[in-house]
């Protein structure tokens, strides 16, 4: 469970200290990327709470995770469609109930 805690904090310190900007037509991948990666994070802790955390599925699950909604998000910038809006909803309802499922745990 440290280590995608450990993470997300030295990626977040990461943006502070080095106040990376993203232009406008990255804007859609980054946002897609980030919920991508707090998803993962969560589902990792999720899974740690629960005793079945394990490193290779959560680093598999980040990379799978990134990668599909960077296609996806790809494809609809190529289609003219708002695809990337299908990641989005997707990664907010998974996070939405991994931290329901924390919550559970620790009430």
């Amino acid at each position: 469970m440290l280590l995608p805690l450990a993470g997300l904090l030295v990626g977040v310190l990461l943006g502070l200290v080095l106040q990376v900007n993203v232009s406008f037509e990255f804007a859609r991948y980054s946002a897609v990327a980030i919920l991508a990666a707090l998803d993962s994070v969560l589902g990792a802790v999720r899974a740690e709470l629960d005793g079945v955390y394990d490193n290779r599925i959560f680093i598999s699950g980040f990379v799978t995770n990134a990668i599909v909604a960077v296609l996806l998000t790809f494809i609809g910038d190529r289609l003219g469609l708002d695809l990337y809006l299908v990641a989005l909803i997707t990664f907010g309802l998974r996070i939405f109930q991994n931290v329901a499922l924390i919550r559970r745990h620790f009430l």
